[in-house]
Parts: structure tokens; C-alpha cells; sequence
């Protein structure tokens, strides 16, 4: 049973002054990146920019403490900034402090009941449809302020209708110097990585436009303007005598549900997108304690909503960061950010947030993976994305989780339906089956794995258990009892072939039935491994085995 132990205790056995330096590197560089991002994730969230660096300096912190992957960076992300801010504009900041304490107790109760593993039966179309709704609906919501839009006939909207509504019935009030200053610091987004990767462009996109509003004195919404008491001091404890009451508790409970909800599978995908970068292996229910912790943390100290940041998170890795030591720096770094440097943010200009905002907001709308599911999925699987994705833009996450899951479960039992037989087998001794494996000569460095049954969404993590040792040179994988397959467990085969050609393992597919065959086809992993590595019988397969190592 996987232990409820965090990773930093089990790191420190080992830990070297060479990884120190490189943990502290990569803790300042996140920290670095983190700034803009918190601030801007704050806004969107109908909160205070300083709401959004508390965050991302409590919940970091404790993440990283306690949390159950070496690398996980936690914080603010765009995926609660519309959910956050609908709590807010009907209960206020006090409504989102309950909330989000309940959804920390509701995360520690799902880590500590072993409830991390379950993560896995939401389906990959699903995560994605959500996902690309969310980044329309943050997308939509920055429109305003990157415009420089006023709303002039008192409207406050909540939902993404009303918001396009309000754009449409205010246009004539544009701001051209606004939407040229969102415009420079959008095309520094985009264009900065081509000139330094070390630098993140959203840091010189902040510098840029507030230099250029301050000295042309252009009459463009910032910052500063819209929250004048913003401040240098340390985050204190807000949580009063009256904060919990049972009114409160019943109000907020859907809401909870919802932030647990989002927490755990943002976290948990973050911590699996660490683990094949580092090739390590995260402690998914001691993740979710630590979640809960830092959800709990954050809102006793006026921060928002957090979960494991994917963006920050990769971040972390590629500059160094293999320990829960440099979260631990990244939380540190904007402590001093924000006593030093917090009242210049005071002249950040509101369409560069936008800007970076849109930004944020592509990124995680995997357009391309949408399209790609669109295009190579069974009709089931499409039907589920594309109905998750609109109920999502039109009502909200929790509706479209729910309709989701149930279709993707009816669906699933209709798919199984199909294509399951029951049949008389006669018992033979291994022996004696002439398709057995154990009368034939497996190659050295080469190792078979056999799938039996159906692959979708709720087995396809069992892909991801094979695994090639160091001296591996071809992995052969025998499909003959796999008569059918979805969209998730593609995707995990995808993640396998990725992982093994890093390695330089090939690998080839032995009696690969017609709809599984017809799947691969359509989404181009037949072209990724290649024609010449599909094999009719596990002989053939054998054979071209033998053949790679002896070209090698």
C-alpha cells in the first residue's frame, strides 16, 4: 500500500550540496516566473493582487512540505479563476474563505481514505473538454480589460453569456491606447522565448508596458487604479470567530465539492506530467493531504484557492529542480518580492495582465489535442469531450463533470456491449497452447508484455506499469485479447512510445485487432511507431526483434 509519507523526508536521505544549489536556482527562477502569473490568476479571480502572491508563497510552501512528488509546484492557476470568481461576486471573499477551508478538509479525508488512485476512472476526454472550456471562459473574461472596456450601464456579469453580452453593449467605449499596450505585451509573450528562455517573458512584458504607460502617460487602467490600498505586508490570519456558521457551511459546500474536485485532478495530472519528466513516481494520496493542508493554509491567510501548477511545475525541472527544496526557495523568493517589491506592482498596466491571461489561457486550452480527439476518437469519445467542453462554457464545471461522467459510463457499457464475447474455452496446459510463450526464444534485451481485455479509461494506468530495464533494446507488446480501446488508453500508449524512444527502446505490437488497429490509424500512432513494427503473429514479432539487434 502506497505510504502516507511525504517525499521531502524520504528526498533528505540522499540530499547533496550540489542539488541544494540546484533547488535554490530553480526556486528563484519559478519565484520569478510565479510573480505575474500569481497576480494576474488573483485579478481574474475577482481578488486582490496580493491575494494571488499569498497564495503562491503559503500553498507552495505546504505543497512542497508535505506533498507526495519531489518536484510539484503549487499556486494559483487559471483553472479556479472563474470558478473563484463567481464565488466572490455572490458570497464575497468571506464565502470563498469557507469554501475553500471545507475543500482542504474534504481533500485531506480523500488522501487519508486512499482515494487518490480513483482519479484515474475520470476520462481523458473528459479532463480535456473541461480543460479548453475553462480557457474560453478565462480567454472571454480578460476581453474587458484588455480593451480597455468601461461598463457603463452598471453591469456586473457572472457567467460567460453575460460577459459577451456586456462586451457586445460597451464596445463603443474601447480604449485604443489600452489595446495597443495589451497588444506589445502580447506580442512580448510570444516573441521573448525566441530571445531568452532563461528570462520569462511575462516579466519583461510587465516591465515594458508599465514603462511605456508611466512615460507616455497614457490613459490606461492599472493595477494601482483599480486597487489603490494594495500593500507590502505579510499575510495574517483571517479567519474570525463568526467565518463558520452552519448557514455558511451549507452554502459553500457545492462550492467545496467543486475546488476538492478540480484540486485533486489538477494535482494529481501535474504530479504525472513531473513523474515522466523525471522518471520518478509520486505518492498520489499523500499529494492530496498536502493539497488539503495548503487549501486550508491559503485561505487562513487570505490566499485563494491552489492546486499543482503544470506550467511552474515543468519550470521547475527543466532548471534543476529534483527536490520539494526548491518549492520550499520559490515560496521564500516571494516573500522578499513582496516586501520589497510589492508596491511598484501598483503600475502594472491591466491589459498586460489581460495579455498574459490570454496567454495563459491558449496554453491550457490543448486546442491541438482537441482537435486531434476530434479527428481520430470514436463518435462515443467526441460526443463526451465536445459535451464537457460546452456545458462547461455555458454553466460551470461541476454540471459538466457530472453529464460528462454519466455519458462517458453509459457510453462505456454500450462500447463494452459491443465488443464482448462469451465463449467456451478449452483448458490446456501452458504447455501445450501453441500460441504460448514459453515454448519460443525471447531475444536478449528484449522483454513481452502481453494486454488481456479491453483498454479504456478505467485500465489504461495499467499501460504505464511497463516498463524496460537499462539494458533493453526492443519491448514487444501482445494485443491478441485487447478488442477494443479509447481514447485514454491511447493516450497512454502515446506516453509509453514517448517515454521508450527517449530510452531507445523500440517498440512493436504484436496481433493488434481491427478496432484498436482502426484507432491507431486514425490518430497517427500507427505513423509514430511505424508500419513495419506491427506484427501479425507473436513469431513475426520475435523476428523483427532479432533483426533490430542485429542491425544494432
Amino acid at each position: 500500500m502506497e505510504k502516507l509519507k511525504p517525499k521531502l523526508f524520504s528526498v533528505m536521505k540522499t540530499y547533496s550540496k550540489e542539488q541544494f544549489v540546484k533547488d535554490v536556482i530553480a526556486g528563484i527562477i519559478v519565484a520569478i516566473i510565479a510573480l505575474p502569473l500569481s497576480i494576474a490568476l488573483a485579478i481574474a479571480s475577482g481578488v486582490g493582487p496580493t491575494a494571488g502572491i499569498y497564495t503562491a508563497i503559503i500553498a507552495g510552501f505546504l505543497v512542497s512540505f508535505f506533498g507526495g512528488s519531489r518536484v510539484q509546484i503549487a499556486g494559483p492557476t487559471a483553472a479556479f479563476a472563474t470558478i473563484v470568481a463567481g464565488i466572490v461576486a455572490k458570497d464575497g471573499t468571506e464565502g470563498l474563505m469557507v469554501a475553500t477551508i471545507l475543500a482542504g478538509i474534504l481533500l485531506v479525508i480523500m488522501g487519508l481514505l486512499r482515494f487518490g488512485n480513483l482519479i484515474k476512472f475520470i476520462p481523458f476526454t473528459i479532463t480535456t473538454g473541461f480543460t479548453a472550456g475553462i480557457a474560453v471562459t478565462l480567454f472571454i473574461g480578460q476581453i474587458k480589460d484588455f480593451c480597455g472596456i468601461q461598463y457603463m450601464h452598471g453591469e456586473a456579469p457572472i457567467e460567460t453569456a453575460e460577459k459577451l453580452k456586456a462586451l457586445f453593449a460597451n464596445i463603443s467605449t474601447i480604449n485604443i491606447q489600452a489595446v495597443i499596450v495589451g497588444a506589445v505585451s502580447l506580442a512580448i509573450l510570444v516573441l521573448w522565448p525566441k530571445v531568452s528562455k532563461k528570462i520569462p517573458g511575462s516579466l519583461i512584458a510587465v516591465l515594458v508596458s508599465a514603462a511605456l504607460v508611466q512615460i507616455l502617460q497614457l490613459p490606461v487602467n492599472t493595477i494601482g487604479s483599480l486597487y489603490p490600498d494594495i500593500s507590502n505586508k505579510l499575510p495574517s490570519f483571517t479567519v474570525t470567530s463568526t467565518t463558520f456558521t452552519i448557514a455558511n457551511i451549507r452554502a459553500q459546500l457545492p462550492n467545496a465539492l467543486t475546488i476538492a474536485l478540480l484540486a485533486g485532478i489538477e494535482s494529481l495530472l501535474s504530479a504525472v506530467v513531473a513523474d515522466s519528466m523525471i522518471n520518478s513516481k509520486h505518492r498520489s494520496n499523500m499529494e492530496l493531504i498536502a493539497q488539503g493542508i495548503a487549501n486550508m493554509g491559503s485561505a487562513c491567510f487570505g490566499g485563494i484557492p491552489a492546486t499543482g501548477a503544470i506550467a511552474r511545475t515543468a519550470a521547475n525541472i527543466k532548471n534543476g529542480g529534483r527536490t520539494p527544496i526548491a518549492g520550499m526557495v520559490h515560496s521564500i523568493t516571494l516573500v522578499l518580492v513582496l516586501v520589497l517589491l510589492m508596491p511598484y506592482a501598483k503600475m502594472i498596466p491591466m491589459p498586460c495582465i489581460a495579455a498574459i491571461l490570454f496567454q495563459v489561457a491558449y496554453n491550457m486550452s490543448g486546442w491541438r489535442t482537441f482537435k486531434n480527439l476530434c479527428k481520430a476518437s470514436p463518435k462515443s469519445d467526441v460526443l463526451v469531450l465536445v459535451t464537457t467542453f460546452v456545458l462547461t462554457v455555458v454553466f460551470d464545471l461541476v454540471i459538466a463533470i457530472e453529464v460528462g461522467m454519466v455519458l462517458a459510463a453509459l457510453l462505456f457499457m454500450k462500447r463494452m456491449s459491443d465488443v464482448t464475447e462469451v465463449e467456451g474455452w478449452k483448458y490446456l496446459d501452458d504447455e501445450d497452447d501453441p500460441d504460448s510463450i514459453s515454448l519460443r526464444e525471447v531475444p536478449e534485451h528484449t522483454l513481452v508484455y502481453e494486454i488481456s481485455g479491453p483498454m479504456f479509461f478505467g485500465a489504461a494506468d495499467k499501460i504505464m506499469k511497463i516498463s524496460a530495464y537499462e539494458d533493453t533494446k526492443c519491448l514487444v507488446i501482445r494485443m491478441r485479447s485487447v478488442n477494443a480501446i479509447d481514447a485514454t488508453a491511447l493516450h497512454s500508449l502515446e506516453m509509453l512510445l514517448t517515454t521508450c524512444n527517449k530510452q531507445g527502446v523500440q517498440v512493436i505490437l504484436s496481433h493488434v485487432n481491427e478496432q484498436p488497429r482502426s484507432s491507431m490509424d486514425k490518430a497517427g500512432f500507427t505513423e509514430m511507431i511505424g508500419v513495419e513494427n506491427f506484427c501479425a503473429h507473436i513469431d513475426d514479432a520475435l523476428e523483427r526483434a532479432k533483426q533490430l539487434l542485429l542491425e544494432k
